[in-house]
């Protein structure tokens, strides 16, 4: 027989196969890994997404916790997982802008990381205490510059989105503040609450009760508009243009991930992100659903890395 007409004969066979097996995609249990503890932003994101999207693709989605290593752990156990669509990551920016290039110990690249969707954005919110004379953003602006030193501002920890989003301020409109570290908003926003430190950035929901209060006042945010969880708070943006770290939250997939899988699940995450009840749900945690293909995710990551790597070298911050 022909060579020719042997070869399109196995073509013709194999073609249902291979059509059948990625029509069959998932196939198996997708775990989804956080490398956060349970209860964060991330946590929540990924136990929200994996309840409706295990009923979407008709397979078992379960949430890992694999804290430590500064996301390490969560990296390693992925990529010791098949490259088979049937494990990812869900995380802020952070794992792929900030950790590798603030922690000289760091196991994986980057490079490591293939984005798969965007799934949210968490902006942070500026907030003064009392004690500190200022009721909007350029009255704070005014006053850091007439009092150079005098103002404490806390944060979640060197290096967090909190920390640099204070530091892009500072070198941007040239600002002397000292930075006082803590380990997360556990710690931070009860020290702005008693007045230990005059300003900090967090998240909305750690903060509405008490600025309702007029215990703290909120004075901007630290996304790129103004979030429709406190309309009235302008963004940092409206001083400093292009100015945005509001935490992104999305999905992550290994390297060497087949680009079918990886469009397969961003289809189902971007249609997911639009229903009413995962908006409901995000909403009340202080998270906004926006949703974003594989390609506009890694241009918001790479357009972040960039952004980080002013902040770090203007803060003189060291890898450690």
């Amino acid at each position: 027989m022909n060579l020719k007409l042997v070869l399109a004969l196995v073509a013709c066979t194999l073609a249902p196969w291979s059509a059948q097996g990625q029509a069959q995609y998932p196939n198996q249990t997708i775990k989804l890994l956080v490398p956060a503890s349970a209860g964060g932003l991330p946590d929540t994101v990924a136990r929200i997404i994996g309840r409706r999207l295990q009923e979407k693709v008709g397979q078992s989605v379960i949430v890992e916790n694999r804290t430590g290593g500064n996301a390490s752990v969560a990296v390693a156990a992925m990529m010791a997982a098949p490259a088979d669509g049937h494990t990812f990551i869900v995380q802020d920016g952070s794992i792929y802008t900030i950790n590798p290039q603030i922690h000289a110990n760091l196991t994986y690249k980057a490079q490591d990381l293939m984005p798969v969707a965007l799934v949210a954005r968490a902006p942070l919110f500026l907030a003064v205490h009392p004690s500190a004379p200022v009721g909007s953003m350029k009255e704070f602006i005014d006053y850091a510059r007439a009092n150079p030193g005098k103002l404490n501002y806390g944060s979640s920890g060197v290096g967090s989105t909190h920390h640099l989003s204070m530091e892009a301020i500072k070198a941007a409109l040239k600002l002397d503040m000292t930075h006082i570290p803590f380990k997360g908003t556990g710690e931070s926003v009860p020290a702005l609450i008693g007045g230990h430190v005059q300003v900090l950035f967090s998240a909305y929901p750690s903060l509405k009760g008490v600025a309702e209060q007029n215990r703290v006042r909120l004075l901007a945010t630290n996304g790129a508009q103004r979030s429709a969880q406190a309309p009235d708070v302008p963004p940092v943006a409206d001083w400093i243009p292009g100015f945005d770290f509001a935490p992104m939250i999305g999905l992550y997939a290994r390297s060497g991930t087949p680009p079918a899988m990886i469009q397969k699940i961003a289809a189902e995450i971007a249609a997911l992100v639009k229903e009413p009840d995962i908006i409901r749900q995000f909403t009340v945690t202080g998270i906004e659903a926006v949703g974003g293909s594989p390609e506009e995710f890694g241009r918001a990551l790479n357009g972040e890395t960039e952004r980080v790597a002013a902040v770090v070298k203007s803060a003189g911050i060291k890898p450690q």
